[in-house]
């Protein structure tokens, strides 16, 4: 698929797709109401999108002018974003997840004057920070009978999302001349959107993203895998406010004509590929652990000849799965044996997942390789991605035919990715999706990119920008990497971010400061990369130990490294709840250790400096850290 730079604004895919793929009566969007699945034409979607945007500018929004979402996936979401890109608005999208500190900085800071709001929950902590946020004018809550959840009086209006497409419908008339306008007045380098990631001060900044960033990463996509077609049904379940789904589904979806289906949520998420049937997904390193424990547990748990014949088809599928990445025809015997494989065990498995997946990616996050593999020899696809918000995101995945585990696939068309000495700045090599040599493998260092992914800069942040942007274009990840077979490999963090299982950000510095708010607690040391929840090595504060238990000091002198004494466990957990409150879900400690003595130089676990080293102390008290996540985490919380 080639690039066309008519195509190269968010607005301009939809209409490609109804005025050369498909014709206005197709499905374009799918949800479930009650019981029964909802299709949605592109034209009962424009219509909507029309009518959104002709009440946008009834009440005086402007190209430029920054518009916030916080909103669950759904059609909403779709409507909303068209809306505001037809008319050169800016998509400012917040996590649903963030704590209010951070919701009412990113209002602040963006300047949002308006803001769509999914449901009663993310409607009640808009609206106790919604009088600290002076440019907020206007709340618009996208679900029925807002009105019994208002409390407070409010500087800013409400309007509910329905009455805004009803408004917007009767305006059409008088709109639609300027929606056409504004829509072809738009440029490929004006602002698409704004995407917020945490900064390692706790300071959110918001990742400048243009619509040549976005239209130029789909079509890059596009022709790394080329095996999109305009057939395909997408179920998205990842966050729209995460810019991998928004590029890897929905923007995928608007460039190629394939279908959505909003699943439900990630607990019906089983039911719903079940019910859906969809040809490709998108998903986190963490489903697909799931994925592979529960058929694991579920292939092997009842012992006896059931467990040896899920045993014995998963080696003949890893038999099979060598032979073709070898480039070899499978025997008579091998391929008769997959086929009985696939029909006893492999097809079960698929089965679950509806029984069409031509292949899943797999991005915001490191998947472990033998996860890779396992999906493999059931003959599944999962193709791993990378890539970061400030690359809008893509920069290499996994092409389709030619799949390298442990890696994140081949550099996409279009950019160029280098690998950088971090102390000498020395770059090692400079590597395009062009000069490809399948062989080839370099040094390690810092993965840097340029070219049409990387962002603009960070809003209102201009030495921030200077940071992560070199003199020559560079943008300089954070990640430590080379090349392996050809491909991106991932090795380390530049800095010590963490990255759960879900793949979100993890900044530990802001977090344990958090944490450190607290009497009871000296430090802490965040734990949690790849992994489901956050957990933590804590650091108790000697002087209030002592005044609240009366220990002597023959007791901070013992031998065993952690304490395990309940009281003291039970005393220290009630101030990690407390603070728990200032953070974000995903940021808070779910299980922890006390440590009977701080980390220390003279151990090897800290710099002079007296900065954690991070990969010491992980491999130092590994047995104890696996213990954390062993058992349930609400044992200690």
């Amino acid at each position: 698929m080639n690039f066309d730079s008519k195509l190269a604004t968010v607005p301009s895919l939809i209409h490609n797709i109804v005025n050369n793929i498909h014709p206005v009566t197709q499905p374009f969007l799918c949800h479930k109401v009650k019981n029964d699945w909802i299709d949605i034409s592109y034209q009962e979607a424009l219509e909507k999108i029309n009518a959104v945007s002709a009440w946008l500018l009834h009440i005086g929004v402007k190209k430029g002018d920054n518009i916030a979402l916080i909103i669950e996936n759904g059609p909403d979401y779709i409507y909303y974003d068209q809306a505001l890109q037809q008319i050169g608005a800016v998509n400012t999208s917040i996590y649903p997840t963030l704590s209010e500190a951070d919701v009412e900085y990113i209002l602040n800071d963006s300047q949002a004057r308006t803001i769509l709001v999914g449901n009663p929950f993310l409607f009640r902590k808009i609206q106790k920070i919604a009088n600290n946020c002076p440019g907020l004018i206007r709340i618009i809550p996208a679900f029925d009978d807002f009105e019994k959840h208002v409390s407070g009086v409010l500087n800013a209006g409400i309007i509910g999302f329905k009455q805004v497409i009803a408004e917007g419908t009767s305006l059409l008339n008088q709109y639609e001349s300027a929606i056409k306008i504004a829509r072809e007045a738009i440029l490929p380098s004006d602002l698409s959107c704004l995407i917020y990631t945490s900064g390692t001060t706790g300071t959110p900044k918001g990742a400048m993203l243009t619509h040549y960033n976005l239209t130029a990463n789909v079509w890059a996509s596009l022709m790394q895998i080329t095996v999109v077609e305009k057939t395909d049904v997408f179920l998205s379940f990842l966050p729209l406010s995460h810019v991998f789904e928004r590029t890897a589904t929905y923007h995928i979806c608007l460039a190629a004509g394939c279908k959505i289906v909003f699943a439900q949520s990630l607990e019906l998420l089983a039911k719903n590929m079940g019910e859906v049937k969809p040809t490709i997904m998108n998903c986190v390193p963490r489903l697909l652990e799931r994925i592979q424990d529960k058929a694991m547990k579920s292939g092997t748990e009842a012992g006896g000849f059931k467990a040896k014949i899920f045993l014995w088809a998963l080696r003949v599928g890893r038999k099979y799965r060598y032979a073709i990445e070898a480039g070899k025809l499978p025997g008579l015997i091998l391929n008769t044996q997959n086929k009985l494989a696939d029909k006893l065990v492999f097809s079960k498995i698929k089965e679950k997942t509806g029984g069409r997946l031509k292949f899943m990616i797999s991005g915001g996050g490191a998947l472990p390789k033998n996860v890779g593999e396992f999906f493999g020899d059931l003959g599944i696809k999962v193709l791993e991605g990378y890539g970061l918000t400030e690359t809008s995101p893509v920069m290499s995945v996994n092409e389709q035919d030619r799949q390298v585990y442990g890696t994140a696939g081949r550099v996409i068309p279009g950019i160029e990715v280098a690998i950088q000495n971090i102390d000498t700045q020395k770059i090692y090599t400079i590597q395009t999706h062009e000069n490809f040599k399948p062989e080839f493998e370099s040094e390690e260092g810092e993965i840097i990119v340029r070219g049409h992914c990387v962002m603009k800069g960070y809003w209102n942040k201009p030495e921030d920008t200077a940071a992560a942007i070199d003199k020559d274009g560079w943008f300089h990840t954070g990640d430590i990497g080379r090349f392996f077979k050809g491909n991106i490999q991932i090795t380390d963090r530049l800095k010590n971010m963490l990255v759960n299982a879900y793949g979100k950000n993890v900044y530990p510095t802001p977090v344990e400061n958090t944490y450190l708010k607290s009497p009871r607690i000296e430090g802490v040391f965040l734990i949690g990369d790849r992994r489901e929840y956050i957990t933590a090595i804590i650091i108790p504060s000697k002087d209030a130990l002592q005044t609240k238990f009366g220990l002597p000091e023959s007791f901070f002198e013992q031998e065993k490294t952690f304490i395990e004494d309940a009281e003291i466990i039970k005393w220290i957990a009630e101030d990690v709840r407390k603070f728990s409150n200032e953070l974000a879900k995903f940021e808070r400690i779910k299980s922890f250790k006390v440590k009977r003595k701080p980390f220390s130089m003279e151990d090897g676990e800290i710099t002079p400096t007296m900065k954690a080293k991070r990969r010491v102390i992980e491999n130092k008290y590994a047995r104890a850290i696996d213990d954390l996540y062993a058992a349930d985490a609400d044992d200690t919380l």
